[in-house]
């Protein structure tokens, strides 16, 4: 096999989502500038609602619980909570059904990979009475926007995002001695748990910033929670608007102190200039360029690799799309051994890809994805589904992929040999390529490509 075709396979595979009929031809003329032009803003289904809808309709249900409750109409009250809890399923399936089939078919593959490393950097869960409909709105609204702009500016929109503030309760985080605080003690009326949450600030400093190794300690966990305090969500029922709100009577006054540093800034700017500096220090271009290296080219990243992120993240102020041409353009990405194993979500991609499968039955995606253990939005923990190939390549995990591959091979006529060249491009002489062309029927054929070491991994 060429170095060109090689290359063009590695493009399609390991830096995009699995190659589609005719995209090997379009990359093997210049991969790297194949990738690089596909750094471009995506879209999803503009019809769906977005968190500003969500919540505008469940306000609605909301007086309409009060209303009929107050009536003492049990039918009624019955079915508008029925009513409610059928939107918010109806609303967390479409977006994350949405996001899946415009990854399968789009051009700019790439891209959507990207979008799906950061969705996971930024994990939040679709748990709860409200997460299931405004969790999958995160990706489409603060991180698709901010792909291809800087860290901090990602940072800041995922910060301030209702998905994020509700996932992990700042929504109510209060300074102790913000005016809020301040009247409920004078007026004894402190009943709602009136104070702090450290939650998106350990968060941030943890997970999407400097690392748990990165140098900080539970008073700089502190220092952050109370600069962030007052950042929370309108009610549409009291307040103007929807979405992301400032409430100033909640925020922790005075300066605040984070990683030796002094923050002298007033209201909502000292948080703002605090994840600024978050977002643009060492330690999170270390951390987060190290996540890249891992989640496109191996489990142990290359720190002459990592290096070389970091010094174009520096250099260009935590730019996320130079950051990614840095990457393409490095030859440490490109080695010839394949040595990341695909998660289940990428190998349904790619699977549906190579088939040319354009439309999902979203009881069936959201089945598969549920028994493989990456249902969307739900891996249960604000650090994301896990990026390595020990934690997807277990006895079960094989089996139930071997169950489905056989389903899906069952449904759809296709000629293996042609998805294997236009995926894969194998040489003839490969152990893989020589037991497809000798299979004993077209879904044996299949099954085999599918299932081979080249397409599980990539």
């Amino acid at each position: 096999m060429s170095t060109a075709n090689t290359n063009a396979t590695i493009a399609a595979n390991r830096f995009g989502l699995g190659a589609k009929p005719g995209e090997l031809v379009q990359a093997e003329k210049n991969p790297k500038k194949w990738l690089s032009a596909q750094l471009m803003p995506i879209s999803f289904d503009q019809s769906l609602p977005t968190s500003n809808d969500v919540f505008k309709q469940l306000s609605e249900f909301n007086l309409a619980y009060k209303k009929k409750k107050n009536k003492s109409d049990t039918e009624q009250f019955k079915k508008a909570k029925k009513d409610r809890a059928r939107f918010i399923k109806s609303t967390y399936q479409k977006l994350a059904t949405d996001a899946f089939v415009q990854s399968i078919n789009s051009d700019s593959s790439l891209t959507w990979r990207l979008l799906d490393f950061f969705s996971n950097h930024f994990s939040v869960s679709a748990d709860g009475k409200m997460m299931p409909a405004i969790g999958p709105t995160l990706e489409r609204e603060a991180i698709a926007n901010n792909l291809f702009n800087r860290f901090e500016d990602m940072l800041l929109a995922v910060s301030k995002h209702p998905a994020m503030l509700i996932y992990l309760n700042n929504e109510r985080s209060f300074g102790p001695n913000s005016k809020l605080a301040l009247n409920s003690k004078k007026n004894k009326n402190n009943k709602k748990g009136i104070g702090l949450n450290e939650n998106l600030a350990r968060e941030i400093l943890e997970l999407h910033t400097l690392g748990v190794n990165g140098g900080y300690s539970q008073n700089d966990v502190i220092e952050l929670a109370k600069g962030i305090t007052g950042w929370s969500i309108a009610n549409p029922n009291k307040d103007d608007g929807v979405g992301f709100t400032y409430r100033a009577w909640g925020k922790e006054p005075g300066k605040r102190t984070l990683l030796g540093k002094t923050y002298n800034q007033k209201g909502i700017k000292q948080g703002e200039a605090m994840l600024k500096d978050l977002a643009n220090h060492p330690n999170t271009a270390k951390f987060v360029c190290s996540k890249l290296v891992k989640h496109f080219v191996s489990d142990s990243p290359d720190p002459q690799l990592v290096d070389i992120l970091v010094k174009r993240w520096q250099k260009t102020g935590g730019n996320i799309k130079e950051v990614m041409l840095a990457l393409i353009h490095s030859e440490q990405a490109w080695s010839a051994e394949q040595k990341k194993f695909k998660t289940p979500r990428e190998y349904l991609q790619s699977s549906f890809r190579a088939l040319n499968i354009k439309s999902i039955n979203f009881k069936q995606l959201f089945f598969t994805l549920n028994t493989f253990g990456q249902q969307p939005f739900k891996a249960g923990s604000p650090a994301g589904f896990s990026d390595e190939q020990q934690d997807w390549d277990g006895g079960n995990a094989l089996m139930s992929k071997i169950d489905w591959t056989a389903s899906l091979v069952s449904r759809v006529r296709a000629n293996a040999e042609t998805i294997m060249n236009d995926t894969l491009a194998l040489p003839t002489s490969s152990i893989t390529y020589k037991a497809v062309v000798r299979a004993e029927s077209r879904k044996q054929a299949l099954a085999m490509l599918l299932m081979s070491p080249e397409f599980l991994r990539r």
